[in-house]
């Protein structure tokens, strides 16, 4: 049987190449837009196809999170079967900050627009615009499958904890974390094109994970430099602490929470047709159609799986909302 660590190993080997194939179809679509076009072009078919790649990325990850908690809780020990089963279409759609998918992956349009009117040639806008495309569609994917995640432990009691484990390369802020342990429904620190991962863990243990310090000394001297700086590395080699060299917090944000834009609840799935919404219909839900809108919704928000861990007061609570919301059946 594989170990904990080689289980985690593998689901990051998974996510990473679902965001891998995810990237290579949006650089493909991108290379048929212009800079003349590009805006009416993610409004378009083009932008169409790049949600879709997304969605499904989305729903290939979230798909495979459950049997990877339940791999783990036998591995260490505990019974696999959760006591509710995760529905994977209830994350795909969504952006990290709770908001459509569709809007997020808007924002390269508007990148390019100032790229050009700051003077950049259209290559060099629309270079700009595809590496903004490729991070926000990367992040959509990473936090859905650290979403499903924290869901799939949520449904199984034997969970109750996870370790973050970072890959290298990474940078500076994620590799003193490593190691560091959460309780199960506690949000993950990432930034932008983040690839931490969690290992769930059945009892309140560390795993064989690396330390920051072994992170460090792995690493060649050029990246030591390059991540943290030639006098933070000089400084760490000589005994220093990575924690006092490195502002652990800057640039991170939990997964579904950026400031102000912060979404508790999300508008994916609550059309009569939707995932939430044919729920709410069953439970004799009411619903309305807005002024601009295609679609009856239900009147009742639906939480994020972030809202639902921040609000509820328990694992019962949480497995309730999370049920309730069409995250779980």
């Amino acid at each position: 049987m594989a170990t904990p660590v080689e289980l985690g190993r593998s689901r990051y080997g998974q996510v990473t190449s679902v965001i891998r194939a995810v990237v290579e179809q949006v650089q493909a679509l991108w290379k048929g837009m212009s800079p003349a076009t590009v805006e009416d072009d993610l409004g378009g078919a083009a932008g169409a196809a790049i949600v879709a790649a997304v969605a499904e990325g989305q729903l290939s990850v979230a798909d495979a999170a459950q049997a990877y908690i339940a791999a783990q809780m036998a591995a260490q020990g505990g019974a696999a079967l959760a006591e509710a089963t995760l529905v994977a279409a209830a994350f795909a759609g969504i952006a990290p900050d709770g908001g459509p998918l569709e809007t997020l992956l808007f924002l390269p349009a508007i990148g390019v627009r100032r790229r050009l009117a700051a003077g950049m040639t259209p290559d060099e806008a629309m270079l700009g615009g595809l590496a903004d495309m490729a991070r926000y569609a990367s992040t959509a994917i990473a936090d859905t499958a650290r979403s499903a995640d924290q869901v799939g432990m949520a449904a199984n009691r034997n969970c109750v904890a996870y370790v973050r484990v970072v890959q290298l390369p990474a940078c500076a802020r994620c590799i003193i974390l490593s190691g560091q342990m959460y309780r199960y429904s506690e949000g993950f620190d990432r930034h932008p094109n983040c690839d931490c991962q969690t290992l769930p863990l059945r009892e309140e243990e560390w795993p064989n994970v690396p330390t920051p310090r072994q992170l460090f000394a792995g690493m060649s001297e050029r990246e030591q430099r390059r991540v943290f700086t030639v006098d933070g590395a000089k400084a760490i080699r000589s005994g220093a602490d990575l924690g006092q060299v490195v502002n652990a917090r800057r640039g991170m944000d939990l997964a579904g929470v950026r400031g102000r834009s912060y979404r508790p609840t999300t508008t994916e799935g609550i059309t009569r047709r939707g995932l939430y919404g044919r729920q709410m219909r069953r439970a004799g839900g009411d619903f309305a159609r807005y002024q601009g809108q295609r679609y009856s919704q239900s009147t009742t928000p639906r939480l994020t799986p972030q809202e639902i861990f921040r609000q509820a007061s328990g694992r019962d609570e949480q497995v309730e909302l999370l049920r309730r919301y069409g995250y779980i059946v």
